[in-house]
């Protein structure tokens, strides 16, 4: 397989918020996985086939979207949109988790048959298809009443991994708590919607649902749009060892609430980054850097620590691929190269993200692989970074 090297790396962001820098001026990639960090000449990745001068700017985990409304194939039905995920790639954004195929599926049935049988096909169709290179870890299943253990398991074993509840026909919110239960023992991550209503036919779902219910996800927190109230915040960061995830989508106001609580309680391993769309609020190809720029420049968090919650806290709480959303030896080559963006005052990406400043993306490499050189998305990097393929590729004959 190809070999990738990355030299010239002038800072990096790691994807780890125990250790979010790293000093490395070079990442050698192998068989699609980061084989070496460090000096370019212990590396040897100025050597590799392809090479990616980063030309000082900096390297960043590709981007984890984990709450994206994904149906089938890269199209939105409810913003009417084609090739958005193509077009999330050129925000960073390397991997998305699904938010429920069902939830804005045209005619969406709502019997259980239905709903498992949605999942299997999103899971089995996104498991060949990945637009531009991302990863959609699609199939998550919408919790309805009628669902068994069968069913779970029969999902589990057709790679379904994902679940979300709040859409489904229950006659009160409470009344999901043991499909909750069965899809938990069954090993698939339960995120749970919270707060107003988004959808119609949704229910608003307050934080004392939401302490009985005790999903492992407590999703969009701070409002998909409506956010929960900050006495309701305060008591599912207080009582409750649920993930927190804010996003694009929700009120800032409650994002920057809920950042500062989740550093008062030492709680910041529990907190990850979204952006919830598309939706009403549209089409986002930025809505994830956007929130860590917020989050960082509004919320003095520093740079590398809010990538890291939209990166690795993203990766391990969702259970995704080991490694996945950061830069250690053995994880998968999901990497973007970006800058601080032309005529910002910012001296990197790292700065400009906490100057909130979108930086620019150059290059994003998944598995190994470049996938978008300069981005259509974000503003144009002060430096862009070039890609040389260095060895002659061999041809395929018939």
């Amino acid at each position: 397989m190809t070999t990738l090297g990355l030299v010239n790396i002038g800072a990096l962001a790691t994807g780890v918020l125990a250790s979010p820098r790293l000093d490395a001026e070079a990442i050698l990639v192998e068989h699609g996985r980061i084989a070496a960090l460090g000096a370019a000449s212990k590396t040897g990745a100025g050597s590799a086939d392809v090479v990616v001068d980063c030309r000082g700017t900096t390297v960043i985990p590709g981007l984890i979207d984990s709450h994206c409304h994904v149906v089938l194939g890269d199209y939105t039905p409810r913003q009417k949109t084609v090739d958005f995920l193509d077009s999330y790639v050129h925000g960073g954004i390397t991997s998305v988790v699904s938010a429920g195929e069902g939830v804005h599926a045209p005619g969406r049935p709502h019997d259980p048959v239905a709903s498992k049988a949605l999942a299997i096909a999103a899971a089995k169709c996104f498991a060949n298809f990945r637009p531009n290179g991302m990863k959609v870890n699609a199939g998550s299943v919408v919790l309805e009443p009628g669902l068994t253990d069968d069913d779970f398991a029969e999902m589990a074993r057709h790679g379904v991994r994902h679940a979300k509840y709040g859409f489904g026909g229950y006659a009160h919110p409470k009344d999901g708590e043991a499909d909750i239960r069965r899809a938990q023992t069954h090993g698939l991550c339960v995120m749970s919607h919270s707060g107003g209503t988004s959808i119609p036919g949704s229910s608003p779902i307050t934080h004392d649902v939401l302490l009985q219910l005790r999903p492992d996800v407590c999703g969009h927190i701070n409002g998909g749009t409506t956010s929960l109230d900050e006495a309701g915040i305060d008591a599912i960061v207080r009582e409750t060892p649920m993930a927190l995830q804010v996003v694009q989508a929700g009120n800032l106001r409650s994002a920057l609430y809920l950042l500062r609580r989740c550093r008062e309680a030492g709680a910041l391993a529990r907190l990850c980054v979204a952006s919830d769309t598309p939706t009403g609020t549209g089409v986002m190809p930025l809505g994830v850097v956007k929130s860590v720029c917020e989050l960082a420049s509004l919320g003095d968090l520093p740079p590398a620590e809010a990538l890291a919650l939209a990166t690795g806290n993203n990766a391990r709480i969702f259970r995704l691929e080991p490694g996945t959303g950061s830069i250690v030896v053995g994880a998968p080559a999901d990497l973007v190269v970006c800058d601080a963006p032309a005529a910002s005052l910012a001296k990197d990406a790292l700065d400009a993200i906490a100057r909130g400043d979108i930086p620019g993306v150059s290059c994003v490499v998944i598995d190994g692989l470049v996938h978008a050189g300069r981005s259509r998305n974000t503003p144009l990097a002060m430096r862009l970074a070039t890609v040389t393929a260095c060895k002659p590729f061999p041809t395929r004959t018939t």
